[in-house]
């Protein structure tokens, strides 16, 4: 076999080494148009899991890269001059160029041809003359761009500015600081990855000699665009930006200066390709994906990469089939890599939201900010730290962030789980009314020990439900049942609340039930649907609704009123309004669904006209101590639609209304919508619309554990968690989470009928005796 390989960066060099220390009879040549020790940054960072899949493949490799390692365990942040410490963190970095330098070896002892300072010839053509074309050519890789047509990336320009500098002296410990300038919020990301006490000693913290000269350091500084502009940055030289980087830091560094290697202010781009290999030439590291460097993650993946491909290639019986099993094996990965790293990109792009929460909070926060280090995770690895940041909060002792009480209006929740509105598709004889299944239903999950059950969108109008099995609050038979439910959640369940969201299903309305073709229209009995503009959900599909008029709008207003008053007698202890997903109000917010050119539609102000008219309206007869809160979808997920920003106002025009809370969801208000799928991937929403506007959030989507619930309400990144999966899964589990995590307290009683269950069952013998002695 015979392999070209474009781009001599550790990915590409990787991959090269394997491919040949596998199959020593492989001719592979290795394009590299910069010199050996050219390179870009200065730093790299492996984690624990890439370092052990080295010196599985290649221990010559890991021997090599072991005695240059700086390790260090401590993560320091800093903010308004505090310095808070949180340690068992396990970091392992070294030189780029001393990487390469070793790459560079390894290639030349395998007898693998380096050619620096020389532009591969096109992939196209080296594909004609080799057997395989690895294209590790980088973030702007021209094979990617030569080839767009197979590869069909897409890339996404983000908000920050950036620079790659470095320090002569070793950080003791990855060091985030925050400086608020004139022009606005400045961080900074270091570590060191020269040192020479810590090498080679795992939980170290690097040093210097005592004058503090040798060793180095990784330093990025990053602010947002607007920032870098009003500071003048974007008129600064490479000289110029080092210094004034070095001036606002300057207690960091200890009034040291910082180098530069042709470095230059970089907006960073997501790359996502739709398909990694075409023909015989396949995609590696940048060229492939990115990831934000503030997870560390671009040369751990590279590396992954060539190690995926190199095994792939072993053990495939083709070249086809080893690059479609390598992409299998790969994407999962990197998709998951790619979420928590934007995730962490999103929450340094909002820094400045931040700024004004207590220090333990604001570190925690930061610390988490991905979603890969959890509030559990974090004790594990400091439970010291874990503990000063509870105990700031005021979160009692042996007490979960989840279990601690949180009120609204005049309602006190004894915990933050909320059961989440869930369609059951189930009313009786298909008018609306909720029978024995929703007491059920609605019961078990309100002994299950949450904090606030929600029924599912109960619909103020025959017309306005989504299929035949939805339930109603129009017609006095409909109190009567929902009273029977609430009743029975006020006596079984004391302390449990229970609210009602109030909807209309709008454009989507007059379909099947979900298990026989969600979002179809019925075979037949079909009722019109009305929407803000004639544009039906799926066009030759569904049906085109009619345009509600001035009058209709009264008229459906005057529905929502009446809905809620019966609500309100029906004994709910809390509305919420629904003006998400893509039903009626939902449908007036977003510019893809309303095309109104009367006083309802245009700008934002117009679209949110009518949703807040019904909310005054419904405000003004729901009892004034229980609270109402607003459904929102945060975004369409769709080009043109509704913006993070556009939420941001949405949520301030109704917090300005009088709403307790906003519960903050995304999508389902257009078909061809692209959601970026992931562990809890809508919260980022909620968060910032919390730490904006500083109103209470409910969030929602994919939260699926305790940690997950622990780790936003201690951030501060949400003050309610809304889950709907888990709780089809396990009615009980919220009392099941207070159970695995040994907790007793008030803000999970169990039922006195369910007492002795609320240890967790024993799953096997337990009473084997131990063994005692081992012989060899």
């Amino acid at each position: 076999m015979r392999v070209a390989v474009i781009g001599g960066g550790p990915g590409g060099l990787y991959a090269a080494v394997l491919l040949k220390r596998l199959d020593p009879t492989r001719e592979i040549t290795v394009w590299e148009r910069n010199a050996p020790d050219d390179t870009f940054g200065f730093g790299v960072v492996l984690s624990d899991e890439t370092l052990g899949g080295i010196e599985h493949a290649d221990p010559e490799v890991y021997r090599a890269l072991q005695a240059e390692f700086v390790r260090w365990d401590d993560i320091d942040i800093v903010h308004r001059g505090r310095t808070l410490t949180s340690g068992g963190h396990g970091f392992a970095a070294l030189g780029r160029r001393r990487l390469l330098a070793v790459l560079h070896r390894r290639c030349r002892d395998l007898g693998i041809e380096l050619r620096f300072r020389t532009e591969a010839p096109p992939a196209a053509e080296l594909a004609r003359a080799y057997d395989l074309v690895i294209a590790a050519d980088g973030v702007h890789s021209a094979t990617r761009t030569a080839h767009a047509d197979a590869f069909r990336p897409r890339l996404t320009t983000h908000r920050c500015r950036y620079i790659w500098l470095a320090a002569d002296f070793a950080f003791d410990a990855f060091r985030f600081e925050i400086a608020e300038t004139e022009h606005g919020v400045a961080q900074l990301h270091a570590y060191p990855f020269a040192g020479p006490s810590s090498a080679g000693h795992p939980g170290a913290r690097p040093s210097g000699t005592a004058d503090g000269t040798l060793g180095a350091s990784t330093v990025i500084v990053e602010m947002r665009e607007e920032v870098w502009r009003s500071a003048g940055l974007d008129r600064c030289d490479e000289r110029e930006s080092a210094e004034w980087c070095a001036k606002v830091f300057t207690d960091a560094l200890g009034g040291r200066s910082l180098r530069s290697n042709n470095s230059s202010w970089i907006a960073f781009r997501t790359v996502v390709n739709d398909r990694w290999s075409y023909g015989n030439t396949v995609l590696l590291g940048d060229a492939a994906h990115t990831a934000h460097f503030s997870i560390g993650s671009g040369t751990k993946l590279a590396v992954e990469d060539a190690l995926a491909l190199a095994a792939c290639l072993q053990e495939q019986p083709d070249t086809a089939s080893a690059l479609a099993a390598y992409e299998e094996e790969r994407r999962p990965v990197v998709a998951s890599t790619q979420r928590a790293a934007r995730a962490s990109l999103a929450w340094f792009e909002e820094l400045a939201t931040y700024l004004d929460q207590p220090p333990h909070q604001f570190a925690f926060n930061l610390l988490t900010r991905s979603r890969r280090v959890t509030h559990d995770n974090l004790r594990l690895r400091d439970a010291g730290f874990v503990a000063a940041v509870e105990k700031e909060a005021g979160t009692p002792a042996a007490t979960p962030p989840m279990f601690t009480p949180f009120r609204l209006g005049e309602l006190t929740l004894r915990n933050r789980v909320v059961v989440s509105p869930m369609d059951m598709y189930s009313a009786q004889d298909g008018d609306g009314t909720p029978g024995d299944f929703h007491l059920v239903h609605l019961g078990a999950r309100a002994l299950g020990g949450a904090g606030l059950v929600m029924t599912e969108m109960v619909c103020v109008s025959p017309e306005g439900r989504i299929t035949p099995g939805c339930t109603g609050l129009y017609a006095p038979e409909h109190e009567t049942a929902w009273r029977r439910v609430t009743d029975f959640v006020h006596t079984s369940a004391p302390g449990t609340a229970i609210g009602v969201q109030l909807g209309h299903s709008g454009r989507k309305g007059s379909t099947r039930l979900m298990w026989e073709g969600i979002d179809q229209p019925l075979r037949d009995g079909n009722w019109p649907v009305v929407a803000p503009s004639e544009l039906p959900y799926r066009a030759g599909v569904n049906q085109i609704p009619n345009a509600l008029s001035e009058a209709e709008l009264g008229t459906v207003r005057e529905q929502f009123v009446r809905s809620a008053e019966s609500a309100a007698r029906a004994g709910f202890d809390l509305l919420e309004l629904h003006c998400a997903h893509g039903y009626l109000l939902s449908g007036f917010l977003s510019p893809l669904t309303n095309q109104r050119t009367d006083a309802y539609g245009g700008d934002l102000a117009g679209r949110l006209r009518f949703p807040l008219e019904v909310f005054d309206a419904v405000r003004a007869v729901w009892p004034a101590g229980r609270p109402m809160t607003v459904r929102i979808s945060a975004t369409d997920w769709a080009e043109g639609g509704t913006t993070a920003d556009d939420a941001v106002a949405i949520a301030r025009a109704f917090a300005e209304h009088g709403a307790d809370a906003l519960d903050v969801s995304t999508g389902q208000v257009v078909p061809d919508e692209r959601p970026d799928y992931g562990r809890s991937y809508q919260t980022p929403f909620a968060d910032r619309i919390r730490n904006t506007l500083g109103v209470p959030v409910i969030a929602v989507g994919a939260i699926s554990s305790w940690d997950d619930v622990n780790s936003l309400v201690l951030a501060g990144r949400a003050d309610l968690c809304a889950l709907a999966r888990p709780h089809l899964y396990d009615p009980h589990w919220t009392l099941h989470a207070a159970a695995e995590q040994g907790y007793a307290g008030p803000g999970a009683p169990w039922p006195l009928p369910y007492q002795a269950g609320s240890r967790t069952p024993p799953t096997g013998r337990t009473d084997a005796p131990k063994p005692r002695l081992t012989l060899r």
